[in-house]
């Protein structure tokens, strides 16, 4: 995932954008706070926790489309907080009384309407991300083989979305099965691993990680196209072939050099790195 922040009428929204699920999330307390024109968090959050019990009481659905993810709180900290789609938010505007309504659902459009010409343009998309990699350091090599990864899984991402498979939880069903089958761990403990929180993991991939990640997810389109996968249970077939193809070459590679492929490495800032060593210290002891 990639966290960026993003303004409202002068005030910080935070967002987080979800590549496996192609979506946008955002933190729900933000933009109360906008909408109320609470004077800080805490009485935007109260805002909301009274909000919420409300729409429960009268059966609501929205609160069960709000989920939680860590994002950076004011103390400097990653809190988890209530995190919601741009189309579950354009619903929730409409609960709450307030002269920045209307404003707040065309910058909500507005942000849809980024990604619609990134998809449009991928160029556009591509040139943000080479920009933001080269400003955190990475290597000419790291980046292409970064954008050389994307194509490969925007084809395969392409590939399920026209052949019966929701974007979204389906999407990240089967990247992580795939990732389980060539790494050996899934999303979520390669993260772990790395002391990542709702950071992208693919940015915090090495040059190997990344080479393998994409030969499990050509391996995996390939296959489901000579097949003609359609639907979850297909697919999720070709995940696994796919997968397991990526790993048979792993563990070559790994014999003749005698060094793990998966690694805990990360590209985090020297602070926060030091943070997740003492936390896995902790941990240890």
């Amino acid at each position: 995932m990639k966290i960026l922040p993003a303004e409202f009428d002068g005030q910080n929204i935070r967002r987080v954008y979800d590549e496996d699920a192609d979506t946008w999330w955002f933190s729900v307390i933000d933009v109360v706070q906008v909408l109320t024109q609470q004077p800080d968090d805490l009485t935007a959050r109260k805002y909301w926790n009274q909000l919420k019990r409300r729409l429960s009481n009268e059966g609501s659905q929205l609160v069960t489309s709000c989920h939680q993810l860590k994002m950076l709180a004011v103390d400097g900290k990653q809190r988890l907080t209530d995190v919601a789609t741009a189309e579950t938010l354009l619903r929730l505007v409409q609960s709450i009384p307030s002269p920045k309504a209307e404003p707040i659902k065309l910058w909500l459009a507005k942000v849809g309407y980024e990604r619609m010409q990134e998809m449009a343009d991928p160029a556009l998309s591509l040139d943000r991300a080479r920009q933001t990699w080269q400003q955190h350091g990475r290597s000419d090599k790291w980046i292409q083989q970064r954008m050389t990864g994307q194509e490969t899984r925007n084809k395969l991402t392409d590939y399920w979305s026209e052949h019966d498979i929701k974007k979204g939880s389906e999407f990240a069903i089967l990247t992580n099965i795939i990732h389980q089958e060539w790494a050996g761990v899934s999303v979520a403990e390669h993260k772990n691993m790395k002391g990542l929180t709702s950071h992208n993991l693919r940015d915090h991939m090495s040059e190997a990680e990344l080479i393998f990640t994409a030969l499990a997810e050509l391996s995996t389109r390939q296959i489901a196209q000579s097949v003609e996968a359609t639907g979850m249970s297909q697919n999720k077939s070709a995940a696994k072939s796919g997968g397991r193809i990526a790993a048979q070459a792993r563990h070559q590679l790994e014999s003749q050099t005698g060094k793990s492929v998966v690694t805990g490495a990360n590209y985090l800032p020297p602070v926060a790195a030091n943070v997740v060593k003492a936390v896995k210290a902790s941990r240890k002891a």
